[in-house]
Parts: C-alpha cells; structure tokens; sequence
C-alpha cells in the first residue's frame, strides 16, 4: 500500500526546523516557514487517510536524484486538505499527520533540500512502515 504525490522546491526553502516537517498546497513560502519542505504540495486528504489506521508509516522524499526517508505514527484525528505537518513530539492537531517522527526538516538531507530550494520538484512517497 503505497501513495505518492509531488512537492514542489522553492527558494526560500530552509527546513531547519527542530521538531516538525510540513508539506504545504500553498504556492509562496516566506524565511519564516523553516519548517516547509515542499510548496504546492499534490496530496489528497482521501488519498492519506487510509494510512491513519496503521501502528507506523513510512514517509520518503525522492529530489534531484537523492532520496531521504523517515517513520512515524499516524495521526486519527488528521483532517487537513491544505496541509500535512509531521512532528517528532506527540502535539496533534488536524493538520498533524504523523507524531513521533524520526526526523524534523533540519534532519533531512541537505542534498535534498538544496535539490527544492533550487526550486526543483520532489515525489513524496507514504507507504507501510
């Protein structure tokens, strides 16, 4: 059971949060959102809740020929269409789709953030830990 979708980069990409990942559908990322990995993001909410079920989801990033990949809980309560936040503590809210993740943006490879901050595109890849 596999569900993919593209994020797309953009410059002022940093993820060098401490604790969180965000994928947004938003188009425009200011230095603000550290956290934001990927913009325009091409994530259904049907498309992501049939993983809410599972103990444990994998979630992988392929850009720029670099992929990187982390685990975490799914969250029940996720419910958001516009975002998809994963966190390494426990906070849930709806735009939370997993907690206890074994990375936050600062943590994921910085072959393949330069690769979205260069404003390249990215499949997002969720799946069965």
């Amino acid at each position: 059971m596999d569900y993919s979708f593209e994020i797309h980069g953009h410059e002022n990409i940093l993820a060098t949060h401490r604790s969180t990942i965000e994928f947004t559908k938003d188009s425009h990322l200011t230095r603000n959102g550290d956290c934001i990995v990927g913009v325009r993001a091409g994530f259904s909410l049907a498309g992501l809740q049939k993983f809410l079920a599972l103990k444990r989801v994998k979630i992988t990033i392929r850009a720029g020929g670099f992929t990187d990949s982390f685990t975490a809980i799914p969250n029940k309560s996720f419910g958001s269409s516009h975002e998809m936040v994963m966190r390494i503590g426990e906070f849930a809210s709806e735009r939370t789709f997993a907690v206890r993740a074994e990375k936050a943006a600062r943590n994921i490879d910085r072959k393949v953030i330069a690769a979205l901050a260069g404003g390249g595109r990215a499949e997002v890849i969720v799946s069965r830990a």
